[in-house]
């Protein structure tokens, strides 16, 4: 039986080959965004070019958003496609800030190929590092355009000693620099030994003309060295390379490409994109070196068949465009827009035609494509069908990111998950006034659904809304969408600690609680003590009834219990906080046969509680967190002192040849800042993860001065009116 797709689509695997979907990353201001829009331009797709914060006031194309206008970054990775000499490329551009890394990772997993832009002054920088270990992580072929060559102090030589050794790239030059800095000129093209010049208003025409005397004997040097370099990894060129035979033009550039899908070889390019310089030959190695789909191993795991180890059995997507497989098809983002939610889609295997029915393998669910587009930054494009390799977008389908389509309900395949890295960095939200529409809801709803690494919690402890994200810049913005967006005047602060209170050592009670207003009274007296329980459970509480005979009736121990656990726990008396580590003992008492009551003893209890925290030593404890910074080794020092000034405690240091990783023990109120200060000491080049170890008594003076704050907000008369507004 012929399906409807193979009987439409026979000639799409031709077009597959032709077709690279590929992403530009790098650090930030390394000049992503200007690349980008250089090769919409020579591609085409636009009629004119815009700087990134230029004096136009509009902007690059990719930067649509008005805060990425504004600030003159990029936010959130964008979509377009181009063609380029009968070639069909889609681009995503990616945010180089380290706060936005999310936005990477959802690209570089979906990916066929990445070029990595690298500034000719900077070298490679902190984020350069990070979007190297996310193109390890996915194992995506790369490409490197050494940008900036124009600009002061710009060396391309340097960039490239670091490729090799900070990265680990086997790399080499295919061109090299006519010029640098203010004397830049054009490039050198190492595989065809050509000059290219690039004229025009917009350097639009290429010239091509004989390589510069001046640079024949280092032109020759570096195709040398770029043979030697791919012979390491390619056998065909190795074999050409020990008969002594020159490579021709065309087996140099299938050598190059056959190690560059194999990530083993890194071809490295450069040119200045504000000059306009270079950009034209990113497109032809583009097209060139990176692979097409098919070309790039995927997989997905079938959850109906099991391997001898009981896990999912490990399938390879077939890549073809014949449509004759079953759909599989990846949602890596999700974006709100004017006209509901925007599912971008990867699609890895069949078709997708306008109107078929889809479903949903986590939640089973069937939906129906009813709009399907490809986009262009923010502008989209119908499209009546998609086919594997694709980038598209569906309209109106309710799905979480990461989650996989399949045509079949019976099909239970997955497609391998992306990494999301743990917040790092959490603030309090506060609202300034009151919000009858939901706004809020609704923009925290939104923002925690497009962006995994962007979290909203409920304090109860210290009444107050706490946002985690990947850093102040991160929460920042998203403070300034919601004023924007919807209009809500939101402000970000410190989060409060949850501080405990606890004891040193054993106290006794004797309370009598005795109340009498006519008629039935309240009577209830209770004898036993408090003592702290043991450092490994200060973080429980514990009520015992050691009570023998009829003295205190065992029908009010559940009121008692109440009393002592619930009411006189839940805020302590030295700075109202929650009350741990303690253990009740009730031994004795007294009752009345007409005025004991539940409520009776529960009041008893509470005022035997209050009765024995008054006479005992009271303590502050607080949280410690486990803290593990990574950094390279050359900061070690700065590290540890970063650490030893918020009174961390070093557990472990392990140190190899390139990092230094830093276990200890750290007081969370000490940790806040953390992160701003850590980029900065190490250069940008840090990173740190934490997680709840246990609680200990705090410092003397920090317990000092959270004991004053509680004593000056209580007394505080405006404290006073907003505690007694809460309370009635």
């Amino acid at each position: 039986k012929t399906s409807r797709y193979s009987t439409k689509s026979l000639h799409k695997n031709e077009e597959l080959i032709k077709m690279r979907n590929i992403g530009i990353a790098a650090h930030i201001d390394s000049g992503k965004t200007t690349v980008t829009e250089r090769l919409l331009y020579y591609t085409g797709r636009i009629a004119q070019m815009h700087e990134v914060k230029g004096k136009d006031k509009v902007g690059a194309t990719m930067d649509s958003m008005d805060l990425e206008r504004e600030r003159g970054i990029t936010i959130q990775s964008a979509a377009t496609h181009v063609t380029w000499k009968n070639h069909h490329i889609n681009i995503i551009d990616t945010p180089g800030h380290v706060d936005f890394t999310v936005e990477v990772e959802r690209s570089l997993r979906v990916l066929d190929g990445v070029v990595l832009v690298i500034c000719a002054n900077g070298g490679v920088q902190s984020q350069t590092l990070t979007v190297n270990r996310q193109i390890n992580r996915y194992k995506v072929p790369c490409a490197v355009f050494i940008n900036k060559i124009d600009r002061m102090a710009a060396n391309p030589h340097k960039c490239l000693t670091q490729l090799r050794s900070k990265l680990r790239h086997n790399a080499a030059f295919v061109q090299i620099p006519i010029g640098l800095e203010g004397k830049s000129t054009g490039i050198v093209d190492v595989v065809m030994r050509k000059a290219l010049y690039f004229e025009g208003n917009n350097g639009q025409n290429i010239v091509e003309k004989e390589i510069p005397e001046d640079l024949k004997e280092i032109t020759e040097i570096k195709r040398t060295e770029l043979i030697e370099c791919v012979s390491n990894v390619d056998e065909e060129l190795a074999e050409l390379f020990i008969l002594d035979q020159t490579p021709t033009v065309q087996q140099l550039k299938d050598a190059i490409r056959r190690a560059t899908i194999l990530r083993k070889f890194t071809p490295v390019l450069m040119g200045s994109a504000l000059r306009n310089k270079g950009v034209q030959p990113l497109l032809d190695a583009i097209v060139e070196y990176l692979p097409n789909p098919a070309e790039v191993e995927n997989f997905a795991f079938d959850g109906n068949t099991t391997n001898e180890n009981g896990q999912a059995t490990k399938l390879q997507m077939s890549s073809d465009r014949t449509g004759d497989n079953d759909l599989v098809a990846l949602a890596f983002k999700l974006e709100q827009s004017k006209f509901g939610q925007l599912t971008y889609l990867r699609m890895y295997q069949g078709a997708l035609y306008k109107g078929d029915n889809i479903f949903n393998v986590r939640t089973k669910k069937k939906s129906k494509a009813s709009r399907v587009v490809r986009l262009h930054s923010n502008k989209l494009e119908d499209l009546e069908e998609a086919y594997a390799g694709d980038i598209c977008a569906l309209f109106g389908i309710d799905c979480a990111s990461g989650d996989t389509f399949v045509s079949k309900v019976k099909h239970n395949i997955s497609m391998e998950q992306m990494y999301v890295p743990d917040p790092v960095v959490s603030m309090s939200l506060k609202q300034d006034g009151r919000d009858d529409s939901g706004k809020m809801s609704k923009a925290l709803n939104r923002f925690s659904k497009e962006d995994p690494t962007f979290t909203v919690t409920w304090d109860n402890e210290a009444e107050e809304m706490v946002v985690s994200g990947m850093g102040e810049l991160h929460l920042e913005i998203y403070a300034q969408r919601m004023n924007n967006e919807y209009g809500l005047n939101v402000t970000l602060g410190k989060p409060k600690v949850a501080f405990r209170e606890t004891i040193t050592s054993r106290v006794e009670f004797d309370y009598t609680h005795k109340r009498q207003s006519g008629g039935a009274g309240q009577f209830g007296r209770l004898i036993g003590y408090i003592e702290p329980l043991p450092e490994e459970r200060n973080t429980e509480l514990e009520f015992l009834d050691k009570t023998v005979g009829t003295n205190v009736p065992r029908n009010y121990m559940s009121a008692i219990k109440k009393g002592f656990l619930e009411d006189c726990c839940d805020k302590g008396p030295l700075v109202g906080a929650r009350v741990m580590g303690v253990r009740f003992v009730v031994e004795d008492g007294a009752s009345h046969m007409v005025d004991s009551s539940d409520i009776a003893f529960r009041l008893a209890a509470q005022g035997a509680a209050a009765q024995a925290f008054e006479k005992s030593h009271k303590i502050i404890s607080e949280p410690i967190m486990t803290v593990e910074v990574t950094a390279p080794a050359e900061f070690q020092s700065a590290v540890l002192s970063s650490i030893n000034k918020r009174k961390g405690v070093i557990n472990d240091q392990d140190v190899d040849s390139d990092y230094v990783t830093v276990t200890c023990d750290v007081p969370l109120n000490d940790m806040f800042g953390y992160a701003s200060e850590l980029r900065s000491v190490t250069e940008g080049k840090g990173e740190y993860a934490m997680e709840f170890c246990r609680y200990q008594p705090c410092r003397e003076d920090v317990q000092e001065e959270l004991v004053r704050q509680a004593h000056d907000a209580a007394a505080s008369p405006v404290k006073k009116k907003v505690v007694g507004r809460k309370r009635s």
